[in-house]
């Protein structure tokens, strides 16, 4: 991975006042920046909801209600993701570390991926270098799909915009089947390499075997229905599991209002980390109670990125102070409606696939 070293500008004086607002607002209301009561809440609830679904799967006899059901246990796990994975992966799902690093183990690797992985990676490289190709894991090399300027257009490309909406039915089953796999072995369409321990490799493998043991192997012996309706619904689930997912963190990073910054020869970025996160994120709905609630806060990605050791039940709190400072300073916050978000998204798509050169639309309020 390539270490990339930040300027200083306007971004470095509106992240440490932001900083400094955000503290005074913590300590003047006696609150922690880690997960409340609410946060408690969720977390019971969104298990609750993943071993409920499971159980009354189990115990279906009629096959309409057992699809119901099982596609509801896959929406309760992609939800425990969302809002609590992720927040224990930054440890702040609640105060206790402990609680946080089995909260992150336990609610990711029984979806059948690597907690070690993911968590390393996404704290590591996506948050420190987001959008920026050789340093951030979460930019693709895709022959399939241009995502990035500095990959060659292919005549095909020209309909990405039209036929991704179907690759991205395939998202979580190739994260599963594929994704860790090739990283192992080096062979990963992420612009960079990722070396991972051989401990870890073996809770990969067996984690993967439990998440089919679970999913398919158990509901074949103990359910009235063939194999072959199981199966149907396990790859239901990911289709739907998968359009869910892209959907909520597609319009985030692959906007035409963002941009994809590249360092000198030196690897010096000519704009400061705080500015890199502003300018490579798109919100969405930020005042949604609804969406906070249900996403996890993963509508409001510019304020995660900046201020990732908050838990995401403050956000909503916290957002005008974020606008305020971020005015006072010129910093330009991209936020705007979710239907306007997937236009911006499908737009890069398009434009992607036609100009060798993107440039970022100018964001206006």
């Amino acid at each position: 991975m390539k270490k990339i070293k930040f300027s200083k500008d306007e971004g470095s004086d509106f992240y440490k006042e932001l900083n400094e607002r955000i503290r005074n607002y913590f300590e003047s209301n006696q609150i922690d920046k880690t997960g409340n009561r609410k946060m408690i809440f969720k977390i019971v609830m969104y298990f609750t909801l993943v071993f409920v679904f499971y159980f009354l799967m189990l115990t279906s006899s009629n096959l309409g209600t057992f699809f119901i059901l099982y596609i509801g246990l896959g929406i309760s796990v992609l939800l425990n993701a969302f809002n609590v994975s992720h927040d224990a992966a930054h440890g702040v799902a609640v105060k206790s570390t402990f609680w946080n690093k089995l909260l992150f183990q336990l609610s990711f690797n029984l979806q059948g991926n690597n907690a070690y992985v993911w968590g390393k990676n996404h704290n590591e490289s996506h948050h420190l270098y987001t959008n920026i190709e050789g340093s951030d894991i979460d930019v693709l090399n895709n022959p399939l799909v241009r995502m990035t300027p500095n990959q060659d257009i292919q005549w095909y490309h020209r309909f990405q915009y039209l036929y991704v909406p179907f690759l991205y039915l395939f998202y979580s089953l190739n994260w599963f089947l594929f994704r860790e796999f090739l990283m192992i072995f080096n062979r990963s369409s992420r612009t960079i390499k990722v070396t991972i321990p051989t401990w870890e490799v073996i809770k990969l493998i067996f984690f993967k075997i439990v998440y089919i043991t679970y999913m398919v192997v158990i509901p074949s012996i103990l359910l009235p229905f063939g194999w072959e309706y199981i199966l149907v619904a396990f790859l239901l689930n990911h289709f739907l599991v998968s359009i869910i997912f892209t959907a909520v963190l597609g319009v985030s990073h692959l906007s035409d209002y963002v941009a994809h910054p590249e360092p000198d020869s030196e690897g010096k970025l000519a704009m400061s980390w705080p500015k890199l996160q502003m300018c490579t994120s798109v919100d969405y709905n930020v005042n949604s109670v609804f969406l906070n609630w249900t996403l996890g806060g993963f509508n409001a990605h510019a304020l995660h990125h900046l201020l990732p050791n908050i838990c995401h039940v403050h956000y909503i709190k916290l957002l005008p102070v974020f606008r305020e400072v971020a005015r006072k300073y010129g910093i330009t916050y991209m936020e705007m409606t979710y239907t306007q978000a997937l236009r911006s998204h499908f737009r890069f798509l398009k434009k992607m696939g036609m100009q060798q050169e993107f440039k970022p639309v100018s964001y206006e309020i």
